[in-house]
C-alpha cells in the first residue's frame, strides 16, 4: 500500500482499550479519564476483521496498544487471530508491563514475536511516584521474561521528563550496555490532560544526548533494530542493546 509520499505503508497500529491500570503524571490525571463505553468501542472480533482487510492491502506488521491492552478482557484471542493470518509476519505490544510476566508465555503462544515495555525510572520509589501506582518489580519481572522468551527486539520506552527522570539516563545507557535491552528516549508531548504540567518539563533529544556524550563519549550509529518506528538508533562500543530517540 503506497500512500501520497510513494511511502510503502505495511505497519498498523491498535488500540485496543482507553483503560490502563497506571495514571502516569504526563497522562493521566490521578482519578483517570472518562472511559468510553463498552459499546461505544471496537469488539477483538472487530478488530481482526480490519486486520484481516488491512492484510489485503498490504499490511503485514501489527502493533497492539491502549491505554494498556492486557487489561482487554480475552486479549489473547486477538492475537491469535491475527497470527493465524498468513499475510501477518510480525505482531508487537506495547504494555506498561505490569501484568506481561504472568501472560508471558501465553501471548507467544498467541502469536507475540516482540515487545515494548513503557518504563520512566528505574528507580523503584521515583516509579511509583511517576506512575503514581505501579510497583517496579512487577515490570521488571516482565522485562526479564520478555529476554527469557527472546521476544526481541525488547524496547524500553522512557518518556524524558526534566525533574523527574533526566537524572537516570545514564543508567539506561548503563542497561543497555549489560542487556539486550532497546532504550527509546522520547520527548514529551504537551498534548491532552496534562499539557499545561508537561509544557515547563520538556528536555529535548539533542539536550540528552549531549549530556549522555559528556558521560560516555562516542556512541555508534546503529541501522539493525528491528521496528517500524521513528526513533533513530546508537550503541556503546560493545553494547548489548542499544539507545535510541523519538522526537515530536
Amino acid at each position: 500500500m503506497i500512500d501520497n509520499h510513494q511511502r510503502n505503508i505495511n505497519y498498523l497500529r491498535i488500540s485496543v482499550t482507553d483503560r490502563c491500570n497506571l495514571r502516569c503524571v504526563y497522562c493521566m490525571p490521578p482519578e483517570g479519564v472518562k472511559h468510553t463505553p463498552h459499546w461505544e468501542i471496537l469488539s477483538l472480533e472487530e478488530f481482526g476483521r480490519i486486520v484481516d482487510a488491512a492484510s489485503d492491502l498490504g499490511i503485514k506488521k501489527v502493533r497492539i496498544t491502549g491505554g494498556e491492552p492486557l487489561i482487554r478482557k480475552n486479549i489473547l484471542d486477538l492475537f491469535e487471530h491475527i497470527s493465524a493470518n498468513p499475510k501477518i509476519d510480525d505482531i508487537s505490544i506495547t504494555t506498561n508491563g505490569v501484568l506481561f510476566a504472568d501472560m508471558a508465555k501465553d501471548l507467544k503462544n498467541a502469536g507475540l514475536t516482540r515487545v515494548n515495555f513503557s518504563l520512566d525510572s528505574l528507580s523503584p520509589d521515583n516509579f511509583k511516584d511517576i506512575t503514581r501506582l505501579g510497583k517496579f518489580d512487577a515490570v521488571w519481572k516482565g522485562i526479564e521474561k520478555a529476554i527469557e522468551l527472546e521476544l526481541h527486539p525488547v524496547k524500553l520506552n522512557v518518556v524524558a521528563v526534566r525533574g523527574v527522570n533526566d537524572r537516570e539516563f545514564g543508567d539506561f545507557v548503563r542497561l543497555s550496555r549489560e542487556l539486550p535491552l532497546h532504550v527509546r528516549f522520547i520527548e514529551l508531548m504537551p498534548i491532552g490532560e496534562c499539557n499545561p504540567w508537561a509544557v515547563g518539563n520538556f528536555i529535548s533529544a539533542e539536550e540528552i544526548m549531549q549530556q549522555l556524550q559528556e558521560e560516555f563519549g562516542t556512541f555508534d550509529i546503529e541501522t539493525k533494530v528491528t521496528g517500524n518506528g521513528p526513533a533513530k538508533y546508537y550503541r556503546l562500543p560493545g553494547a548489548k542493546g542499544t539507545i535510541g530517540f523519538i522526537t515530536q
